[in-house]
């Protein structure tokens, strides 16, 4: 019996809307994989037996990467057409049996896109099947991108950039017609140098500052939330969701500490803080954001580190705030009361904590092999890192709703 690996990547379009998760796949520990199955057959075998398409991308499609073996045995028509993008992996050779599998899946409903694509004349006969190319962006030059936009995009072919990880290659690519975006650049900030922490955050900062204080005063954070009606309004609706099943229904932030206790009051302040700090921003930085909390916390118990799962999940929530206050993270961290081994986590030093991050960021990122030595650095087993990450994922898609 193999485990089974899934990552997701967001793909955006040109506002920051996710509009698809490339799922990532891999079979088992040290990428095992059973000779007559290959990893494509795999991926969608188990998307629809072993995982909810609705768990891995809510509402949103989901691109499978496809090779040769799962399109000529019809893997793919085990996924609905409405919800999938196929596509199809760089080492495909457009054989006219090929050819021939595409065009069935196309006249069945499905949307084809090529991956990784190369202009060259090769691949003329899937070009004319396809909806979708994605360009490396990291791996072609400007010539090469400028010119695929100039030559396919008047044909309704829409190119998709991925690798994209930086705000400055987005801009770039958004520039040149290119209409989704894929890659880690909307967890990085967008830097204006001597550009200072916009007013209307600066209060969830110190909220933040005062609810994360080891010095717990309620009558700062009661002063810091009368500024922010709108905020006091979301933190009771979420103590009153069914989400918490509070015994009683909590009218005051007073009554919510004494209901609660402390250290979950800081939790969920914590969140609403971050939530609504990152409301002009793309809602996946939020999830983001809520989705590594979780997973932090959920790992601590296997590692041995649930006396620190507070400050492993806050360090999971905190990660993102470099890109939603567009601020190097250093500078977010000085407004912080945080542990010390949050601080340097955060700030790229190495702790145990960070060991823990690192098994998050590849794990995200599909990263297999840096996770297999991670995983083992920290004592976890590898196998229960997708366990935390699809946990995490539903829990965050809870509190998100």
């Amino acid at each position: 019996m193999y485990e089974r690996f899934i990552a997701r990547q967001p793909i955006f379009d040109q506002r920051l809307r996710v509009f698809a998760y490339e799922l990532l796949f891999r079979a088992g520990p040290k990428n095992v994989f059973q000779p007559w199955k290959d990893a494509s057959c795999s991926v969608i075998v188990d998307s629809m037996m072993l995982f909810d398409l609705q768990t891995l991308t809510g509402h949103a499609k989901a691109f499978i990467n496809a090779d040769q073996s799962a399109l000529l045995q019809g893997a793919v028509k085990l996924l609905p057409a409405n919800r999938i993008i196929v596509e199809i992996l760089e080492n495909v050779v457009p054989t006219p049996e090929i050819v021939a599998a595409c065009t069935d899946l196309r006249d069945a409903g499905y949307v084809l896109a090529l991956d990784d694509f190369v202009d060259h004349t090769k691949w003329q006969p899937l070009l004319a099947l396809a909806k979708f190319l994605k360009v490396d962006f990291r791996g072609s030059d400007e010539t090469a991108r400028r010119e695929m936009a100039r030559r396919y995009l008047p044909q309704g072919i829409e190119l998709l950039a991925e690798k994209v990880e930086t705000q400055s290659e987005f801009e770039q690519a958004r520039g040149m017609g290119y209409t989704y975006f894929q890659g880690y650049f909307f967890c990085k900030p967008a830097m204006i140098e001597g550009r200072s922490i916009p007013s209307n955050k600066l209060n969830y900062v110190r909220l933040l500052a005062a609810v994360n204080s080891p010095d717990f005063q309620f009558e700062k954070i009661e002063e810091i939330l009368k500024l922010e009606p709108s905020l006091v309004y979301k933190l009771l609706r979420y103590l009153n969701s069914p989400l918490l099943g509070m015994r009683s229904e909590v009218r005051s932030i007073s009554q919510a500490v004494s209901l609660m206790g402390e250290k979950d009051f800081r939790r969920w302040v914590s969140i609403v803080a971050i939530v609504s700090m990152a409301g002009d921003k793309s809602p996946e930085l939020i999830r983001t954001a809520v989705t590594r909390a979780y997973f932090c916390e959920e790992i601590s118990e296997t590692i041995g580190m649930s006396a620190q799962k507070s400050d492993l999940f806050l360090m999971g929530l905190l990660s993102v705030t470099d890109a939603i206050l567009d601020q190097p993270m250093n500078d977010v961290l000085s407004h912080l009361p945080l542990s010390s081994e949050v601080h340097t986590a955060l700030a790229g030093g190495a702790n145990r904590f960070r060991d823990v991050f690192d098994v998050l960021l590849s794990y995200e990122r599909a990263e297999w092999t840096a996770l297999s030595s991670l995983a083992a650095k920290i004592g976890c087993a590898e196998d229960r890192v997708p366990q935390c990450y699809l946990s995490a994922t539903n829990r965050a898609a809870v509190v998100l709703v």
